[in-house]
């Protein structure tokens, strides 16, 4: 199977809020060879028939809650419950999805493996992460540095983690956040089967998009109260920087990409 016949399904919960982050997937996806498609799903009710072999679930503004009770939520989590079965039930062939922010935290209630609640302070701006021991083994993170640096862009968290509900799973932590209010540190990746991963922080956010966002003037003052000027002078520098947030949007989504599509081509030979 060539990649030109892998289908990629991208899952947009912006609901319609301008952003960055969907043409940000959109470039990595092409850089990988693949054709896409978008769908709208919290703004237009839009969801991924199953013919898709990927599945990338995006970012959003907002409550991961408000989607209770409406339409495009319960067809979201219905795609989610038919992925998971298939790949219980297939011996072979696999469905591929990764979450991203906003679906990190609706995969957090969906699998139920931690708690979903507000965070204690807004956090915005191009952040350092802990890579876990399982993270350290995970061909996610592979080549890079502990602490990496990716954007984190969240008034929600993942947080308290259900030992017994991981376990069931066979679920692994990959990722922490580096610096928090509290002493225990939110969840930052997890990955559910070789298959499903996904990422509270964006690792798809290139360069040019972290320095646009960087340079509101709302951001900006956000990031100097919360912190400091010197910190978020730090910040537009190290969004040039190979080595910071260059390298994560190099590896993690394209790691992603690259090991699915491998394992896609084997099973359709």
């Amino acid at each position: 199977m060539s990649e030109s016949k892998i289908r990629v399904a991208i899952i947009d919960l912006y609901n319609n809020k301008p952003n960055k982050e969907i043409d940000c997937i959109k470039d990595i996806v092409s850089e990988s060879g693949l054709h896409f498609k978008i769908f709208e799903t919290r703004y237009k009710d839009d969801i991924p028939d199953f013919e898709y072999d990927i599945f990338i679930s995006s970012g959003g503004p907002g409550d991961p809650f408000d989607g209770n009770k409406k339409s495009w939520e319960k067809k979201y989590f219905n795609l989610l419950d038919r992925i998971t079965s298939f790949n219980n039930n297939s011996k072979d062939k696999k469905k591929y999805l990764f979450f991203i922010c906003h679906s990190f935290q609706l995969m957090a209630r969906y699998y139920n493996f931690a708690d979903v609640n507000k965070a204690p302070s807004k956090s915005y701006g191009l952040l350092p992460f802990n890579i876990t021991e399982d993270g350290k083994a995970d061909p996610l993170f592979k080549d890079l540095q502990n602490p990496f640096y990716a954007t984190d862009l969240r008034d929600y968290q993942v947080v308290n983690p259900d030992k017994k509900k991981f376990n069931d799973l066979n679920a692994k932590i990959l990722s922490v956040e580096n610096e928090n209010d509290r002493n225990e540190k939110a969840l930052a990746a997890v990955r559910i089967s070789d298959e499903i991963v996904g990422t509270q922080f964006h690792p798809e956010i290139d360069t040019e998009s972290m320095i646009y966002y960087l340079r509101q003037e709302d951001r900006k003052k956000q990031i100097i109260e919360k912190y400091n000027e010197k910190r978020y002078n730090e910040m537009l520098d190290f969004s040039n920087q190979p080595d910071k947030l260059l390298l994560t949007r190099r590896t993690i989504l394209p790691n992603f990409l690259k090991s699915a599509v491998e394992k896609i081509t084997v099973t359709m030979k």
